[in-house]
């Protein structure tokens, strides 16, 4: 009797299906919860709280909503077959994820995090760039640029060919460095909470000096909104570091943050 999920073969049809809807199911209850709450508290709750720092005036179209819940179904059930696909690799042997939470140093939790969403940012960044190459974007990108207002429910409209090519840093993380299981699904959570965030279009951060410096260190919905409008600059995840690096941080940010901020 298989009394622990060690005893299955997760290559066994039935098993990955199981896995793959398992995965489908949390992704998009995250996703849902996560984007919804953010949406109902700035759009609904405390609408009037936060309108002066709303970044673009018109109302969304009638459809969009919609259509990027539809689009972000699609990556999900792509996020949920690498998922299960990832679960086949450390079942085998071949990730470097680990469960017992004393097999590394406690400072190693945190670390690792750094260091995981620092690849993912390199990563995201430069494969960003090259979609938005005048051969590639109408093929793969447009269909996130199609939110010209991004809104919560943009975090994952994206094309499958997108989606994919954002799937796969994951599995290629934990194979390179030493993640503990939770820590690798917190990375998954921030990645969807700072998606929210970004594509929001009302700037969240607070009108403090730790407020201000921290917007500039990390992408809210100024520096993103910018990105969907302009579309040759602010090609960053997480972190506006690359952007400065790179020489793609739009010159109008600084100030159009200070004016919300």
């Amino acid at each position: 009797m298989k009394t622990s999920l060690a005893d299955f073969d997760f290559l066994e049809p039935i098993t990955f299906i199981i896995i793959c809807l398992a995965m489908f199911l949390v992704i998009m209850v995250r996703y849902f919860i996560l984007s919804g709450l953010f949406h109902a508290y700035f759009y609904i709750w405390a609408k009037d709280q936060w309108q002066a720092r709303k970044i673009n005036k018109k109302s969304y179209p009638s459809q969009q909503f919609r259509r990027e819940i539809f689009w972000s179904t699609l990556t999900a059930i792509l996020f949920s077959i690498i998922g299960a696909l990832t679960a086949v690799l450390w079942q085998k042997g071949y990730t470097l994820l680990y469960t017992d939470i004393n097999q590394y140093p406690i400072i190693w939790l945190p670390c690792s995090i750094i260091i995981s969403m620092l690849i993912h940012e390199t990563y995201y960044y430069w494969v960003h760039r090259w979609m938005h190459h005048p051969k590639i974007y109408h093929l793969v990108h447009k269909v996130h640029h199609d939110s010209k207002i991004t809104s919560a429910w943009t975090a994952f409209s994206f094309h499958p060919i997108e989606g994919l090519l954002e799937a796969l840093i994951m599995p290629v993380i934990i194979c390179v460095i030493p993640m503990h299981i939770y820590v690798a699904t917190f990375h998954l959570t921030i990645m969807t909470i700072t998606a929210a965030i970004n594509h929001l279009d009302i700037e969240i951060y607070p009108k403090t000096k730790w407020g201000n410096w921290f917007g500039k260190l990390m992408i809210g919905a100024t520096h993103h909104s910018q990105h969907h409008k302009y579309y040759r600059y602010n090609f960053g995840l997480y972190f506006t570091f690359w952007d400065k690096i790179g020489k793609t941080e739009s010159p109008k940010f600084k100030e159009e943050f200070e004016k919300r901020a």
